[in-house]
Formats: structure tokens, sequence, C-alpha cells
């Protein structure tokens, strides 16, 4: 019979079957193997019962010892069968992927790695970076224009966080300062986008070297406005300022250091609210609530902690003590839900009314970065340690993973993502070590029908 499937299409489907039919032969051949394994070690045990103190075992004995042997055994099998097949069903699993979420435009003008991305929220919708080149950068989401540099610094930005209703940005820095600058932007005639979903063929698992790093040789950022000197400047840490984030109504913010402790400041006089002490080891992160008077701290001492200024005569702390390892970001949802990713190669979703146990976990094969909840879908982007970008929901359920190969996403390790929930062309952002941010396009209705 003639098959009317283009040729390549037929030959990729034969070689993909035929990979099927090798795999699932070599499970065969094994399980074979195992069953034999399991009828020696059943006979070995029966023998082993006859020779103990010159009686036979009682069958129930003997059947709770052969059972426990076997169900170790039928664990490899199932362990077996699951490595085997990984690699076949991913392979159907990207089609599908790529079409979910692609690369609509990336950000290159950095000098060195970046820390964290941010998206603004008012209008109009900008796109932030913070690096370790000692700058921040403002982009055109549309056209990957840097529109602001900000060079008020001495030290690596390592975040970036915009006032929830001025054009105003947060930035903490290793210079052990945080920055509270003004900018103004106005935006670029968008030009049409090319569409990149078509650029992959084949497997988009390719390792890539260093050289494949984009070409950043010339400074885009030196055509566009240089702000240097920032409205504020908060200076009472001891140590690095690794992250800050604005309170609720954007009159207070809060910053996380190396010195081991957080602290809030007001906006308007500059002046040290309260010191968050507590944490054994360096802060890594610190997060807050988009509506409640609520902050979230993250360490390398394995717990994050609960700041609650609801009330402003009671400043009360809670502890979460779930990892085994540096917790390396732990953000809000809305409602009563915390998100917090560690180095353990975990992500655990807590519900703040019962703080004893998570109500999911997410195990992963690389350590976690600053991870990003999208709040309307209550979608998880988790960025790792391996280059890897993928999404989760709340229950712990993947969703997919954004494209890797030479030719797209990042070629070294991804630190941080941010969703833009309302942007009509890009939703989600990710940034790393490679100097450049990426925004992509994600499908959110594909995304939850293919759940």
């Amino acid at each position: 019979m003639d098959s009317k499937l283009p040729s390549s299409v037929r030959s990729t489907l034969l070689e993909l079957f035929g990979q099927i039919e090798r795999e699932f032969e070599n499970l065969y051949i094994e399980n074979l193997e195992l069953r034999r394994e399991i009828d020696t070690l059943n006979e070995r045990l029966a023998g082993e019962g006859q020779a103990i103190d010159g009686a036979e075992l009682s069958k129930g004995q003997l059947k709770t010892k052969a059972s426990h042997s076997t169900s170790q055994l039928s664990q490899k099998l199932k362990t077996t069968y699951k490595a085997s097949t990984s690699k076949i069903v991913s392979s159907f699993k990207t089609t599908t992927s790529r079409a979910i979420c692609q690369l609509v435009k990336e950000y290159i003008g950095h000098r060195d790695g970046i820390w964290d991305v941010s998206v603004t929220r008012t209008q109009p919708i900008v796109l932030g970076t913070a690096s370790a080149d000692h700058t921040a950068l403002l982009w055109s989401i549309e056209t990957g224009k840097c529109l602001v540099k900000y060079a008020g610094h001495v030290g690596s930005v390592n975040s970036i966080k915009f006032h929830p209703s001025e054009q105003l940005a947060l930035t903490a820095s290793g210079d052990q300062t945080a920055h509270i600058w003004r900018y103004v932007v106005q935006l670029p005639t968008p030009q049409p986008v090319a569409d990149t979903s078509q650029q992959i063929s084949g497997e988009d698992e390719i390792e890539c070297s260093d050289k494949d790093e984009p070409d950043i040789d010339g400074d885009v950022s030196s055509d566009c406005p240089t702000v240097r000197v920032p409205l504020t400047s908060l200076k009472s840490h001891q140590g690095v300022v690794i992250a800050a984030d604005w309170l609720v109504g954007g009159k207070q913010v809060v910053t996380a250091s190396w010195d081991r402790t957080a602290n809030l400041y007001d906006v308007e006089t500059s002046e040290l609210v309260h010191s968050l002490t507590g944490h054994d080891q360096e802060l890594t992160h610190c997060c807050t609530h988009p509506t409640q008077r609520l902050v979230v701290t993250s360490s390398r001492d394995t717990t994050f902690r609960l700041w609650d200024f609801r009330d402003p005569s009671i400043h009360s702390v809670n502890v979460f003590q779930g990892h085994t390892d540096t917790v390396t970001s732990a953000v809000f949802t809305v409602g009563d839900n915390v998100v917090s990713g560690s180095d353990d190669r975990t992500v655990k979703v807590w519900d703040l009314k019962n703080m004893r146990s998570p109500i999911a976990t997410i195990r992963t094969d690389s350590a976690i970065n600053r991870i990003n909840v999208c709040v309307g879908q209550k979608i998880i982007a988790l960025p790792h340690d391996n280059r890897q970008v993928r999404l989760f929901d709340m229950s712990g359920v993947r969703l997919a993973r954004l494209p890797r190969s030479s030719r797209q996403g990042h070629r070294r390790m991804v630190c941080c993502s941010a969703w833009s929930e309302d942007h009509p062309i890009c939703n989600l952002f990710t940034c790393g070590f490679d100097r450049q941010a990426i925004g992509w396009n994600i499908n959110i209705p594909a995304l939850l029908q293919e759940k």
C-alpha cells in the first residue's frame, strides 16, 4: 500500500518505531533475565529455609522474604523500563512543546551574566534585566531595543523590581546597597516578529560550547539614555545585597543580604524601619505578597521565613524547614500559598495556614534557581543550573519544557524567570549566564489542554 505521507515524515516515523521495537526487545530480554533471577533467588531462599535450625521456614516467612525480593526486582524492572523509554516518549512530546512554547525575542547587550529579569506592572510595559556587569537595562519587549541603562552601582546588579504604579526601579547590588531610581522610556515602533518556531529540526538537546554564546563585542546599550544617580540609596547592609522588592503600595521596600539579615526601609525617608534577623546563613532572595503586607526571605541555611507586617504592633515570623540544601528562592502566589525552590533539586508548594508539610513536591534533576509563578494561571516556571526551563502546575504536574538547542534557548545556566500575563506577545522571560534574556510566547490554553 502506497503511503501518502511525505517521505521525510515517513522515514522519521519508521525510525521512531524502529527505536520502539528495539527498546521493547531489550526490555523483553531483560525481563526474562530478571524472572530467572527471581526464580533463582526463591530457590536459594527455600534452601536457606531448610538449613535454619534443621527445620523448614514457615510458608508465611518464606513468602515474605521472596515477596520482598521480588518487589525489589520489580521496582528495578520498572525503573529500567522508565529510563529506557524516556527518550522515545520525549521524542513525541517535543513537537507539541515547541508549538506551545516559542522563542519570540532575544535581548542581547549585557557584557556579563544576567542575574535577574523583571517586567513593569504599569504602562509602558518594558523588560528590566540586572547583570554582573554592574548595570541594569530596560528593554522594549517588541523590538529588543535597549531603552535605558542604569549605571549607578559599583558592583554586580543582582536584582531588579519595578514600582507597582510609578516609573521607579529598585535594584540590589554587590556594592552593599539598594538603589531606587526613576526612568522615562519612549517605546519604539514594533517591527514584524519573525517566526522562530521552525528553526529547530531533530532532537533539541544539542550540547553547546561557550563559543556559541551571542557575539556582543559591541555595546548595544551605549546609544540609550543612561541614568547614573539614584533618587535614593539604601546603605544599612554589611554585605552583598542579593535581592530587593517593593511592599504592596510601594511606600516601603525590603532587601535581603549576605550579612544574614533582611531590612525594611521607608521609601520617602530612606530610613531603616526594621532589621529582620534570624537566618543562620546568607540570604538568597526576598519576595513580597502582591496584595498583603507579607514578606518571605530564603537562605542558605535551608529554610525560608515568612514575615507578617499586617498588624503594625505585631511583626510575627514563621520558619519553613522543608529543604535539605540552600533555598534559592521563595515566592508568593495569590491566596495563601508559597512556592520554594532549592539546590536540593526540589520545589515545594506550601499552604500558609499549615506549615508543617508541603502540599506538593516537584523533584527535578538539577538545582533550582529563581522561580516565578504565573499568578492568573497558577503555572510555575523553574529555571535550572543545567540550562533547562520547565513549567509545572501548582499540584506538581509537569506541563512543558522550553525548547533548547544550538540555535534556541540558553547556552549556560538559567538564573531567573518572570511572567508577564497580560502582554500580547511574550508571556515568559528568562535570563542566564550566557548574557542574554529571552522572551517566550507560551500558549496557555494549549498548555493546559495538554495536561
